[in-house]
């Protein structure tokens, strides 16, 4: 069986897997360089002057609080969140990114478990921390609020509610206070998961298991200091933080934060900055795809995506088009890191996620009800164990019983039902409470969706299970797919894009165009409601003989 043999840390020393070392060791070798650039504010910062900065960060945050407190992150893509995720790090503290889009019991929820100490917000989000069930945030001591429109009346707002409130620009500490010894298994961040089907979890990173992580994307991207990595992704999510941002930063790269994803000004974007690596997340690539084909697309110095998942329909002629070397890609999860990996430049079976990383990992697929495992080929519930120490979670914060729930029987229990093929390679294909079984075969969502995405004019689409129509029978499936701006979409040709790409077992019985589909604020689909969309129209529809 073939493994993942690539992965060699750029740092061998464990015990130096954190931050504040793998920063200032970057400062002494790289001190000149730049390694933070975001073109909207006109910034660049060399590793010795974002050393600097987050030192003196540090010592501010320290000035009223103490290792070990969280500091809750909340803002769009700007400088300021990489230096405070930096600053935080150095005085010891773990940060806590929330969704911009958060507010009222989503953003109580996440920071009553958290219990911060300290918040580092955006003007425009004061209004939620003072509106709703208050009693959420009265850990919170004091906010440091970013410059911009609205910093004066955003400070007012969180005075009259008690709060100690201040510009973020006053933060740094000149009192040259000592800086604590940060220790690889300290925690470094707690990311939460996106909550589809229950309250979100916040998943404890310690400072290995992050840079592990990272050292894993800077592996698979073949990254080096020669090289720029543009980011588009949010600054709140793994993606954007430990798989670009901190990436860059062990490689001595180049990092390029852009404010946002566009799909028509992704190619000027990539060349605009000289980019050689990126990252997809999601519809990401489709999106882009589907822009209007350019003459110079390929006019640039790409030479690496790192797509999760890779659109596999378009890889080839995606490469073609923007003149890229290689799509890389893994399967993971922010509480295991990644266990499969794909090899550079190698091409892979369709739809495979990656070979086992088995110097690191120990993985098996396994029958949910019984955690027995099942044999090559068969679909399983994919388990983990990391073999190196502080590497993957130490748990849900504030969630026991979440924690000895994923990890019964000493195994980290993903959710998702993965197959192995004889040479080693795996197949994400579904999660397993969004798997369907039709006709006696079991269906995944995800490669009904991939199908039904490769139409022109379909931008979004989400696959369900919908409750039989006859007594003890399977389930029936329904689709819900999104039209592209200005077309008018008939069900019935999707009907026929479908009965063209599709096995007959898989194809839908309910098809529905949405003008969008329910998504959480971390963007991810919101599949309950979706089902419960299908079961009233299997409950409407008449039962065809």
């Amino acid at each position: 069986m073939r493994t993942y043999r690539d992965l060699h840390p750029t740092f061998e020393d464990p015990a130096r897997w954190n931050l504040p070392w793998i920063l200032r060791e970057r400062a002494r070798t790289h001190g000149d360089r730049t390694y933070l650039e975001v073109p909207s504010e006109g910034l660049a910062l060399t590793y010795a002057e974002t050393l600097a900065a987050a030192e003196d960060l540090a010592r501010g945050l320290l000035d009223g609080g103490a290792p070990g407190d969280r500091v809750l992150l909340m803002s769009a893509n700007r400088s300021e969140v990489i230096l405070s995720w930096f600053g935080a790090a150095l005085a010891g503290m773990a940060e806590v990114p929330i969704n911009t889009a958060y507010s009222g019991s989503f953003l109580e929820h996440q920071v009553r478990t958290t219990g911060p100490r300290a918040a580092i917000i955006e003007p425009a989000f004061a209004e939620r921390f003072v509106t709703g069930d208050t009693s959420a945030y009265e850990t919170i001591e004091r906010v440091h609020v970013l410059g911009g429109d609205g910093l004066g009346d955003a400070l007012q707002v969180l005075a009259a509610a008690g709060y100690d409130a201040r510009p973020w620009a006053d933060l740094p500490s000149a009192t040259g206070a000592e800086l604590p010894d940060v220790r690889h298994h300290d925690l470094a961040s707690v990311f939460f998961t996106s909550g589809t089907t229950g309250l979100s979890k916040g998943v404890m990173m310690p400072h290995a298991h992050m840079t592990f992580f990272a050292e894993e994307c800077v592996s698979l991207t073949r990254l080096t200091d020669a090289d720029t990595y543009m980011c588009v992704g949010p600054l709140f999510h793994g993606n954007a933080q430990f798989l670009a941002a901190y990436p860059a930063l062990i490689a001595g790269a180049r990092f390029v934060l852009r404010e946002k994803f566009s799909a028509s000004r992704w190619i000027d974007q990539i060349r605009e900055c000289g980019a050689t690596v990126t990252n997809f997340v999601g519809v990401m690539m489709d999106w882009t795809w589907k822009q209007e084909p350019r003459p110079d697309d390929a006019d640039n110095q790409l030479r690496c995506v790192f797509a999760a998942p890779t659109a596999t329909s378009i890889l080839e002629a995606f490469k073609s088009r923007f003149g890229i070397e290689a799509f890389v890609e893994v399967f993971g999860l922010t509480e295991t890191a990644a266990p499969f990996l794909s090899p550079y430049g190698e091409e892979r079976p369709a739809g495979a996620a990656g070979l086992l990383a088995d110097a690191w990992f120990d993985v098996r697929l396994v029958d949910p009800d019984t955690d027995e495992e099942v044999p090559v080929g068969q679909v399983g519930e994919l388990v983990v164990r990391t073999k190196q120490p502080w590497t993957m979670t130490t748990g849900y914060y504030g969630m026991p019983e979440k924690t000895a729930e994923a990890m019964r029987n000493l195994w980290f229990h993903t959710g998702d039902g993965l197959r192995r093929d004889e040479d080693g390679w795996f197949y994400f294909v579904d999660r397993l409470k969004d798997a369907m079984r039709r006709r006696g075969e079991n269906i995944s969502s995800y490669e009904i969706e991939q199908a039904v995405l490769g139409h022109e004019d379909i931008v979004e689409c989400a696959a369900v299970a919908a409750p039989a129509r006859v007594e003890a029978g399977e389930d029936e499936v329904a689709i819900f797919v999104v039209a592209r701006e200005g077309v008018t979409l008939e069900e019935d040709t999707v009907r026929t894009w479908c009965t063209e790409r599709l096995p007959a077992f898989a194809l839908p019985e309910y098809v529905a165009v949405l003008d969008a589909l329910p998504m959480t604020p971390s963007g991810k689909v919101r599949k309950i409601e979706l089902r419960e969309l299908a079961a009233q129209q299997a409950a409407t529809a008449p039962i065809q003989l």
